[in-house]
């Protein structure tokens, strides 16, 4: 996945994400659970994609990470 349709996919969830907040949560907090991590994991990629870049590698070789692994981050 290129830096563009990795942006683009990022918008999608956000979009997803906000309408998901915007109706009933309860009805629907396995959809936005889903949401969210997808939408971790993808920021997560994004910002390994510029690192590579910034370092002069190759941006192509970031791989999305697990989880598990992302949703263990400290904020």
């Amino acid at each position: 996945m290129n830096e563009q349709n990795l942006q683009e996919r990022i918008n999608a969830l956000v979009e997803q994400e906000q309408a998901l907040r915007g109706s009933n949560a309860e009805d629907h907090q396995g959809e936005l659970k889903r949401v969210e991590t997808e939408l971790d994991q993808c920021w997560d990629l994004l910002r390994q994609r510029r690192a590579k870049q910034d370092a002069g590698e190759d941006p192509s070789e970031a791989e999305p990470r697990p989880v598990d692994e992302v949703e263990g981050y400290l904020q």
